[in-house]
């Protein structure tokens, strides 16, 4: 039997996190669960930046002194990741504070019933009335008609 690479076990979790996280985005309805599904999806995209640049017999990129004699690790991906959890901090911080906002002012964190209370205060705002498709279906009413319905 074949021993199992530890490179391929880092790439396989750094895919697997990418994959969890966004199917947490996709699937959820909870405002605090998708952010930290988010999280969990930037981080699996900062492993695989860092495994993008790693070379398990290199050394540090640091020089010092004469000219280098053994292959370094690519400092690109490092200096990429550092940015981009200084970048997603900020993105967290700010989510999370709109998700405060929004808790504040409707008292639920399911994006289904957000959106149809914040639809409904800017129709009243602006003193038009709730979006609603035109159209109806082709070839009447899909469904017979229920008891009182009138129809």
């Amino acid at each position: 039997m074949m021993p199992i690479e530890i490179g391929a076990v880092l790439y396989v979790g750094a895919i697997g996190l990418v994959v969890i996280g966004i199917a947490g985005i996709v699937l959820s309805h909870h405002l605090f669960r998708i952010i930290l599904a988010l999280v969990i999806a930037e981080a699996g995209a900062n492993l695989l930046l860092v495994l993008s640049g790693f070379r398990w017999d290199a050394i540090a990129p640091i020089i010092t002194g004469g000219g280098a004699t053994q292959t370094m690790v690519d400092p690109v991906p490092q200096a990429m990741v550092l940015t981009s959890i200084v970048i997603g901090v900020g993105v967290q911080a700010l989510a999370l504070s709109l998700t405060l906002r929004a808790y504040g002012a409707y008292k639920t964190l399911d994006i289904r019933e957000l959106q149809r209370r914040m639809s409904a205060d800017l129709a009243g705002e602006a003193g038009t009335p709730l979006p609603q498709s035109l159209e109806e279906p082709v070839g009447g009413r899909p469904l017979p008609a229920a008891e009182g319905d009138g129809r």
